[in-house]
Protein backbone atom coordinates (compact mmCIF):
# COMPACT_ATOMS: atom_id res chain seq x y z
CA UNK A 1 0.00 0.00 0.00
CA UNK A 2 1.40 3.16 -1.23
CA UNK A 3 1.08 6.17 1.32
CA UNK A 4 0.54 9.75 0.08
CA UNK A 5 0.07 10.73 4.02
CA UNK A 6 3.16 12.66 4.61
CA UNK A 7 6.46 14.17 2.69
CA UNK A 8 8.69 12.19 5.58
CA UNK A 9 7.63 8.81 5.53
CA UNK A 10 11.28 8.07 3.63
CA UNK A 11 14.75 8.43 5.27
CA UNK A 12 16.54 10.54 3.47
CA UNK A 13 18.26 11.34 -0.13
CA UNK A 14 21.22 9.06 -0.76
CA UNK A 15 23.49 12.12 -1.50
CA UNK A 16 22.67 13.22 2.35
CA UNK A 17 23.57 9.44 3.24
CA UNK A 18 26.41 9.48 1.93
CA UNK A 19 28.03 12.11 3.40
CA UNK A 20 26.94 11.33 6.48
CA UNK A 21 28.75 7.65 6.36
CA UNK A 22 31.60 9.80 4.52
CA UNK A 23 32.12 11.89 7.68
CA UNK A 24 31.26 9.87 10.50
CA UNK A 25 34.26 9.39 12.12
CA UNK A 26 35.91 12.60 11.33
CA UNK A 27 36.11 14.39 14.99
CA UNK A 28 34.16 17.39 15.51
CA UNK A 29 33.08 19.89 18.26
CA UNK A 30 30.13 19.96 19.29
CA UNK A 31 26.64 21.63 19.61
CA UNK A 32 26.79 23.01 16.01
CA UNK A 33 30.38 24.63 16.61
CA UNK A 34 32.03 21.63 14.07
CA UNK A 35 33.03 23.02 11.00
CA UNK A 36 30.15 21.18 8.50
CA UNK A 37 27.25 23.26 10.46
CA UNK A 38 29.75 26.71 10.07
CA UNK A 39 30.12 25.83 6.38
CA UNK A 40 26.84 25.27 5.92
CA UNK A 41 25.50 28.42 7.67
CA UNK A 42 27.61 30.69 5.67
CA UNK A 43 26.75 28.44 2.48
CA UNK A 44 23.10 29.69 3.35
CA UNK A 45 23.57 32.97 4.14
CA UNK A 46 25.65 33.05 0.53
CA UNK A 47 22.79 31.77 -1.23
CA UNK A 48 20.66 34.55 0.48
CA UNK A 49 22.76 37.70 -0.29
CA UNK A 50 23.24 38.34 3.72
CA UNK A 51 26.14 37.85 5.60
CA UNK A 52 24.44 39.23 8.72
CA UNK A 53 21.58 36.76 9.33
CA UNK A 54 22.16 34.69 12.12
CA UNK A 55 21.60 31.09 11.61
CA UNK A 56 20.32 28.20 13.80
CA UNK A 57 20.22 24.17 13.12
CA UNK A 58 17.48 22.88 14.66
CA UNK A 59 15.61 19.02 14.52
CA UNK A 60 12.12 19.38 13.83
CA UNK A 61 9.32 22.11 12.71
CA UNK A 62 7.46 22.08 16.52
CA UNK A 63 10.59 22.06 18.46
CA UNK A 64 11.95 25.20 16.14
CA UNK A 65 8.35 27.40 16.28
CA UNK A 66 9.02 26.96 20.03
CA UNK A 67 12.19 27.82 21.15
CA UNK A 68 11.92 30.98 18.66
CA UNK A 69 8.52 31.85 19.30
CA UNK A 70 9.00 31.69 23.56
CA UNK A 71 12.28 33.56 23.33
CA UNK A 72 11.21 36.41 21.30
CA UNK A 73 7.96 36.91 23.13
CA UNK A 74 8.06 38.51 26.60
CA UNK A 75 5.28 36.86 29.26
CA UNK A 76 1.96 39.19 28.41
CA UNK A 77 2.84 38.53 24.43
CA UNK A 78 0.73 36.23 22.69
CA UNK A 79 1.06 35.27 18.79
CA UNK A 80 -1.35 35.56 15.89
CA UNK A 81 -1.75 32.89 13.48
CA UNK A 82 -4.62 31.33 11.22
CA UNK A 83 -7.06 29.21 12.38
CA UNK A 84 -5.78 26.64 10.67
CA UNK A 85 -2.42 27.31 11.75
CA UNK A 86 0.62 24.74 12.59
CA UNK A 87 1.07 26.17 15.77
CA UNK A 88 -2.91 26.59 16.99
CA UNK A 89 -4.24 22.79 15.49
CA UNK A 90 -1.07 20.62 15.17
CA UNK A 91 1.84 21.05 17.78
CA UNK A 92 -0.19 19.90 20.99
CA UNK A 93 -0.39 23.35 22.71
CA UNK A 94 3.24 24.00 22.43
CA UNK A 95 3.57 27.52 22.03
CA UNK A 96 0.84 27.72 25.00
CA UNK A 97 2.74 25.51 26.72
CA UNK A 98 5.66 28.23 27.16
CA UNK A 99 3.16 30.77 28.70
CA UNK A 100 2.11 32.37 25.45
CA UNK A 101 -1.81 32.65 23.85
CA UNK A 102 -1.99 31.90 20.26
CA UNK A 103 -5.01 34.45 19.14
CA UNK A 104 -6.41 32.95 15.85
CA UNK A 105 -7.87 34.65 12.41
CA UNK A 106 -11.00 33.12 10.49
CA UNK A 107 -8.13 32.95 7.67
CA UNK A 108 -10.74 30.61 5.18
CA UNK A 109 -10.13 27.87 2.77
CA UNK A 110 -6.49 28.63 1.52
CA UNK A 111 -5.21 29.35 5.55
CA UNK A 112 -3.60 32.42 4.39
CA UNK A 113 -3.51 35.81 6.93
CA UNK A 114 -4.47 39.30 5.44
CA UNK A 115 -3.21 42.57 7.34
CA UNK A 116 -7.42 42.73 7.65
CA UNK A 117 -7.37 39.49 9.92
CA UNK A 118 -4.61 40.74 11.91
CA UNK A 119 -6.09 44.35 12.37
CA UNK A 120 -9.26 42.47 14.35
CA UNK A 121 -7.28 40.84 16.20
CA UNK A 122 -5.45 44.35 17.41
CA UNK A 123 -8.27 45.73 18.27
CA UNK A 124 -9.88 43.16 20.30
CA UNK A 125 -7.04 43.26 22.43
CA UNK A 126 -6.53 47.18 23.29
CA UNK A 127 -5.66 46.91 26.80
CA UNK A 128 -3.50 45.66 29.47
CA UNK A 129 -6.34 43.38 30.89
CA UNK A 130 -5.79 41.09 27.74
CA UNK A 131 -2.39 39.48 26.28
CA UNK A 132 -0.92 41.70 23.66
CA UNK A 133 -0.51 40.61 20.00
CA UNK A 134 3.39 40.72 19.19
CA UNK A 135 4.47 38.13 16.76
CA UNK A 136 2.80 37.44 13.29
CA UNK A 137 3.08 33.26 12.55
CA UNK A 138 2.53 32.56 8.92
CA UNK A 139 3.72 29.16 7.14
CA UNK A 140 4.56 28.82 3.23
CA UNK A 141 3.40 26.87 2.16
CA UNK A 142 0.12 27.05 4.56
CA UNK A 143 -1.50 23.79 5.93
CA UNK A 144 -3.92 24.07 3.42
CA UNK A 145 -1.35 24.48 0.71
CA UNK A 146 -1.60 27.52 -0.52
CA UNK A 147 1.21 29.30 -1.45
CA UNK A 148 1.72 33.26 -0.72
CA UNK A 149 2.91 36.09 -3.06
CA UNK A 150 5.63 38.46 -2.93
CA UNK A 151 2.98 40.87 -2.59
CA UNK A 152 0.80 39.42 -0.11
CA UNK A 153 4.28 38.45 1.77
CA UNK A 154 5.40 42.11 1.55
CA UNK A 155 1.87 43.98 2.23
CA UNK A 156 2.29 41.51 5.75
CA UNK A 157 5.70 42.97 6.75
CA UNK A 158 4.79 46.58 6.20
CA UNK A 159 1.69 45.64 8.21
CA UNK A 160 3.99 44.53 10.80
CA UNK A 161 6.57 46.86 10.82
CA UNK A 162 4.18 49.71 11.12
CA UNK A 163 2.15 47.79 14.41
CA UNK A 164 5.61 47.13 15.98
CA UNK A 165 4.83 43.16 15.55
CA UNK A 166 7.52 40.36 14.41
CA UNK A 167 6.79 39.07 11.49
CA UNK A 168 7.58 34.81 11.85
CA UNK A 169 7.61 32.73 8.37
CA UNK A 170 7.54 28.68 9.42
CA UNK A 171 9.17 27.26 6.23
CA UNK A 172 8.30 23.59 7.29
CA UNK A 173 7.44 23.17 3.43
CA UNK A 174 9.46 25.99 2.06
CA UNK A 175 10.77 24.00 -0.81
CA UNK A 176 7.52 23.51 -2.23
CA UNK A 177 6.35 27.38 -1.80
CA UNK A 178 9.63 28.74 -3.37
CA UNK A 179 9.50 26.22 -6.52
CA UNK A 180 5.57 26.03 -6.93
CA UNK A 181 4.45 27.49 -9.80
CA UNK A 182 2.15 30.08 -8.39
CA UNK A 183 5.33 31.41 -6.50
CA UNK A 184 7.22 34.78 -7.31
CA UNK A 185 9.23 34.83 -3.89
CA UNK A 186 12.96 34.22 -4.07
CA UNK A 187 14.89 32.74 -0.99
CA UNK A 188 16.91 35.94 -0.85
CA UNK A 189 13.90 38.41 -0.41
CA UNK A 190 12.69 36.34 2.60
CA UNK A 191 15.65 38.66 4.96
CA UNK A 192 14.35 41.71 3.90
CA UNK A 193 10.33 40.82 4.11
CA UNK A 194 10.36 38.71 7.32
CA UNK A 195 11.91 39.09 11.12
CA UNK A 196 12.49 34.91 11.45
CA UNK A 197 11.81 32.11 9.32
CA UNK A 198 13.31 28.76 8.85
CA UNK A 199 14.44 26.58 5.86
CA UNK A 200 12.73 22.80 6.26
CA UNK A 201 14.76 19.94 5.57
CA UNK A 202 12.74 17.31 7.42
CA UNK A 203 10.14 17.03 4.72
CA UNK A 204 12.41 17.71 1.98
CA UNK A 205 14.69 14.87 1.94
CA UNK A 206 16.64 15.25 5.04
CA UNK A 207 16.83 12.94 7.73
CA UNK A 208 15.88 15.90 10.03
CA UNK A 209 16.52 19.39 10.53
CA UNK A 210 15.44 22.87 10.14
CA UNK A 211 17.74 25.85 9.29
CA UNK A 212 16.28 29.43 11.82
CA UNK A 213 16.79 32.36 10.14
CA UNK A 214 16.96 35.21 12.53
CA UNK A 215 16.81 38.81 10.12
CA UNK A 216 15.96 41.08 13.01
CA UNK A 217 19.07 42.39 15.06
CA UNK A 218 16.80 42.86 18.11
CA UNK A 219 15.87 39.14 18.21
CA UNK A 220 19.66 37.50 18.09
CA UNK A 221 21.06 37.85 21.42
CA UNK A 222 21.02 34.67 23.51
CA UNK A 223 19.74 32.78 21.67
CA UNK A 224 21.34 29.71 22.02
CA UNK A 225 21.01 30.28 25.51
CA UNK A 226 17.17 29.53 24.70
CA UNK A 227 18.49 26.37 22.49
CA UNK A 228 19.98 24.68 25.23
CA UNK A 229 16.85 25.59 27.84
CA UNK A 230 14.41 23.83 25.27
CA UNK A 231 16.57 20.79 24.91
CA UNK A 232 17.00 22.43 21.00
CA UNK A 233 21.15 22.12 21.13
CA UNK A 234 21.86 19.00 19.43
CA UNK A 235 25.03 17.47 21.09
CA UNK A 236 25.82 15.82 17.35
CA UNK A 237 25.46 19.24 15.96
CA UNK A 238 27.12 18.14 13.00
CA UNK A 239 24.33 15.84 12.01
CA UNK A 240 21.84 18.80 10.78
CA UNK A 241 25.34 20.89 9.16
CA UNK A 242 26.19 17.96 7.36
CA UNK A 243 22.81 17.52 5.44
CA UNK A 244 22.27 21.21 4.75
CA UNK A 245 26.00 21.65 3.28
CA UNK A 246 24.53 18.78 0.97
CA UNK A 247 20.72 20.26 0.84
CA UNK A 248 22.44 23.67 -0.72
CA UNK A 249 26.21 23.26 -1.79
CA UNK A 250 24.95 22.62 -5.42
CA UNK A 251 20.60 22.80 -5.87
CA UNK A 252 19.81 19.55 -4.33
CA UNK A 253 17.33 21.62 -1.85
CA UNK A 254 15.18 23.04 -4.86
CA UNK A 255 15.20 20.01 -7.45
CA UNK A 256 13.86 17.79 -4.74
CA UNK A 257 11.17 20.06 -4.01
CA UNK A 258 10.42 20.72 -7.22
CA UNK A 259 9.98 16.96 -8.33
CA UNK A 260 7.58 16.49 -4.95
CA UNK A 261 5.65 19.53 -6.77
CA UNK A 262 5.62 17.64 -10.52
CA UNK A 263 4.19 14.66 -8.70
CA UNK A 264 1.35 16.88 -7.16
CA UNK A 265 1.00 18.43 -9.98
CA UNK A 266 0.34 15.38 -11.75
CA UNK A 267 -2.59 13.69 -10.00
CA UNK A 268 -4.05 17.28 -9.91
CA UNK A 269 -4.21 16.92 -13.56
CA UNK A 270 -5.58 13.46 -13.52
CA UNK A 271 -8.36 13.96 -10.60
CA UNK A 272 -9.30 17.19 -12.95
CA UNK A 273 -9.45 14.56 -15.98
CA UNK A 274 -11.57 12.60 -13.84
CA UNK A 275 -14.06 15.53 -13.38
CA UNK A 276 -13.48 15.98 -9.51
CA UNK A 277 -12.46 19.60 -7.92
CA UNK A 278 -10.56 20.56 -4.82
CA UNK A 279 -10.93 22.17 -1.99
CA UNK A 280 -8.13 24.97 -2.86
CA UNK A 281 -6.10 25.00 -5.96
CA UNK A 282 -3.69 22.76 -6.14
CA UNK A 283 -0.12 24.57 -6.33
CA UNK A 284 1.71 23.06 -3.99
CA UNK A 285 2.81 19.21 -2.81
CA UNK A 286 -0.04 19.42 -0.64
CA UNK A 287 -3.16 18.83 -2.76
CA UNK A 288 -6.83 18.60 -1.39
CA UNK A 289 -9.69 17.04 -4.11
CA UNK A 290 -13.15 16.43 -3.01
CA UNK A 291 -14.05 12.81 -4.10
CA UNK A 292 -17.06 11.16 -3.48
CA UNK A 293 -17.30 8.55 -0.47
CA UNK A 294 -18.05 5.75 -2.51
CA UNK A 295 -14.73 5.97 -4.16
CA UNK A 296 -12.68 6.95 -1.03
CA UNK A 297 -13.74 3.26 0.02
CA UNK A 298 -11.99 1.91 -2.99
CA UNK A 299 -8.62 4.11 -2.80
CA UNK A 300 -8.16 3.26 0.98
CA UNK A 301 -7.54 -0.18 0.01
CA UNK A 302 -4.69 0.47 -2.47
CA UNK A 303 -3.56 4.08 -0.73
CA UNK A 304 -3.18 5.92 2.28
CA UNK A 305 -3.97 9.54 2.60
CA UNK A 306 -5.53 11.86 5.06
CA UNK A 307 -9.68 12.02 5.08
CA UNK A 308 -9.43 15.94 5.71
CA UNK A 309 -13.09 17.71 5.83
CA UNK A 310 -16.41 16.32 5.32
CA UNK A 311 -18.04 18.49 2.51
CA UNK A 312 -21.20 16.97 2.15
CA UNK A 313 -23.00 14.23 2.92
CA UNK A 314 -21.80 11.97 0.22
CA UNK A 315 -18.42 13.90 -0.83
CA UNK A 316 -14.91 14.47 1.24
CA UNK A 317 -12.22 16.34 0.48
CA UNK A 318 -8.75 14.37 1.64
CA UNK A 319 -5.03 15.41 1.46
CA UNK A 320 -2.86 14.03 -0.73
CA UNK A 321 1.01 15.01 0.05
CA UNK A 322 3.41 14.16 -2.53
CA UNK A 323 7.54 14.51 -1.44
CA UNK A 324 11.03 14.55 -2.90
CA UNK A 325 10.97 10.41 -3.25
CA UNK A 326 7.61 10.26 -4.61
CA UNK A 327 7.57 7.30 -7.30
CA UNK A 328 6.08 8.20 -10.70
CA UNK A 329 4.61 4.91 -10.76
CA UNK A 330 2.55 5.23 -7.83
CA UNK A 331 1.05 8.18 -9.21
CA UNK A 332 0.34 6.91 -12.26
CA UNK A 333 -1.57 4.35 -10.33
CA UNK A 334 -3.60 6.63 -8.14
CA UNK A 335 -4.96 8.38 -10.79
CA UNK A 336 -5.81 4.66 -13.13
CA UNK A 337 -7.72 4.09 -10.20
CA UNK A 338 -9.63 7.51 -10.65
CA UNK A 339 -10.17 6.42 -14.18
CA UNK A 340 -11.68 3.20 -13.37
CA UNK A 341 -14.24 4.35 -11.71
CA UNK A 342 -15.69 6.28 -13.76
CA UNK A 343 -15.58 4.67 -16.68
CA UNK A 344 -17.60 2.11 -14.59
Amino acid sequence: MYSFKNDYSEGAHPQILNALIETNMVQEEGYGEDHYSLQAAELLKEKMGRSDVAIHFLTGGTQTNLTAISAFLRPHHAAIAAITGHINVHETGAIEATGHKVLTVNSGKDGKLTPAGIQEVLDAHPDEHMVKPKLVYISDTTENGAVYTKNEVEQLSTFCKENYLYFYMDGARLGSALTSSANDLDLSDLPNLVDVFYVGGTKNGALLGEALVICNDALKEDFRFYMKQKGAMLAKGRLTGIQFLELFRDNLFFDLAAHANAMATKISEGIDAAGYGFLTPPVSNQIFPILPNTLLEELHQQFNFFDWEKVDDEHTAVRLVTSWATKEEAVDAFVESLKKKVTE
